[in-house]
């Protein structure tokens, strides 16, 4: 008994390697993926700038990356005694202004190294809902909790949203000219916009990253929106904020995720890299028994075993743990 649709996702024609960095950017659904990958210890850098949920700030991200743009104290703003970036999550924020700057710039320089030579840039866009600075007409990443009569929120056209990321495309294709970008349009609702707005929304996003893909041969789409809204279709998927997709969600479509998009190879070593974390992450009732420090032993020779074979993998940190944990 079928009891969901099918959907046919094609396999990737150049897919995703252990040697391949990936630089992933955009909505909270990016974290997911990112934390995924590299729990399975592929390179990732995962938003330099923290969450962005709109295409115009992701576009931006990406362009300073490119040109290695620095931030400087004008950049930064003072509200509820944090200073801030328009252009950057809150995690960036600081009560001390050369600290904010700082922490802005060393993530900026570590995009700018990386977008160069990465394999893949993975974007997830989350809203078509843009917020402006009224005073200035800038567009900004995040609010920051500022008052709401600060900004003027737009809705972007589909032109709009292919203009702004099909150049930030080509600038990252005359650095990088073997690079491959995936999008995908996050599952999570933006209730706040309303059921109607927040479909509108994400309309507007699915057609401009197909048109996107349709002009850019490097461009590529995966559907997780698609997995969720038209696949499991179920509240039983959500958090109980109704908004948000669940584990049981959020592993299924990185099941479908790792079928299509990961090449066949990396997914066996895929296999052995998670049994080695699950064993880092075992709490042993009693850790003194000559059968814990045997169960020690024989992962700490599976890591150097792993190790190599495939000496791109780091596994430092659990090679660490379980030769010391042995003595």
């Amino acid at each position: 008994m079928q009891l969901t649709l099918q959907l046919d996702i094609p396999q990737l024609p150049q897919p995703i390697t252990y040697q391949d960095g990936i630089l992933l950017t955009g909505s909270c659904f990016t974290e997911n993926m990112s934390e995924r990958l590299a729990l399975h210890k592929f390179r990732v850098l995962s938003n330099p700038n923290g969450i962005l949920f709109n295409p115009l700030s992701v576009a931006q991200s990406l362009d300073s990356y490119i040109d290695n743009k620095p931030y400087t104290e004008n950049d930064l703003f003072l509200l509820n005694d944090l200073w801030n970036s328009w252009d950057h999550h809150t995690r960036f924020s600081d009560i001390d202004q050369q600290a904010a700057l700082d922490r802005i710039n060393n993530s900026q320089q570590q995009a700018s190294d990386f977008i160069k030579t990465a394999g893949w840039v993975m974007i997830t866009l989350g809203s078509s809902f843009q917020y402006y600075l009224k005073e200035n007409g800038k567009h900004v990443a995040n609010n920051h909790r500022a008052p709401a009569q600060w900004f003027e929120k737009k809705l972007l056209d589909i032109h709009s949203i292919t203009d702004a990321l099909g150049n930030t495309l080509q600038k990252l294709i005359a650095v990088n000219p073997t690079v491959k970008v995936l999008f995908t349009i996050s599952p999570v609702r933006h209730i706040r916009d309303g059921v109607i707005d927040n479909n509108r929304s994400k309309a507007r996003l699915i057609e401009a990253v197909h048109h996107l893909c349709s002009e850019f041969p490097q461009a590529h789409y995966f559907p997780a929106y698609e997995l969720i809204i038209d696949i499991l279709r179920d509240y039983r998927y959500y958090d109980i904020d109704f908004v948000h997709p669940n584990y049981l969600a959020t592993s299924f479509v990185w099941e479908q995720f790792v079928n299509s998009c990961i090449d066949l190879d990396a997914r066996h070593v895929m296999k052995e890299v998670q049994d080695i974390a699950t064993a880092r992450s075992h709490r042993p009732r009693f850790p003194e028994t000559e059968g814990h420090r045997r169960f020690l032993a024989s992962y700490a020779q599976k890591v150097r075993t792993l190790t190599e074979h495939h000496p791109y993998l780091d596994f430092s940190g659990e090679l660490a743990y379980f030769s010391a944990e042995n003595t």
